[in-house]
């Protein structure tokens, strides 16, 4: 009988170890979702400025070709074209 007792005792010990060791986790778990969310929306906020920052430089490459650079003359003229063909076609598109 002993023995069954030193068994069950072992068991209890072993279970409580067991649920301290998972409560731990469920800790570790929880913060780590905290953090992960906190990275998630710093990578949106630094994409988003990312985007902009993006959008300023081409602007700023268009503007730095009109006052007479030639560095970025061809880039620029493909983007007027571009935008010209864009301006045609809601023409067209407003005649129908």
């Amino acid at each position: 009988m002993s023995e069954l007792t030193e068994i069950v005792d072992s068991l209890e010990n072993r279970i409580s170890r067991l649920l301290h060791k998972y409560e731990n986790l469920k800790q570790v778990h929880s913060s780590l979702e905290t953090e992960m969310t906190t990275v998630k929306e710093e990578n949106q906020r630094l994409a988003h400025k990312l985007e902009g920052s993006s959008l300023e430089v081409q602007n700023l490459k268009a503007a730095n070709a009109m006052l007479g650079s030639t560095e970025f003359k061809t880039e620029t003229k493909l983007k007027l074209n571009s935008l010209i063909r864009e301006i045609d076609q809601c023409i067209v598109q407003l005649s129908e």
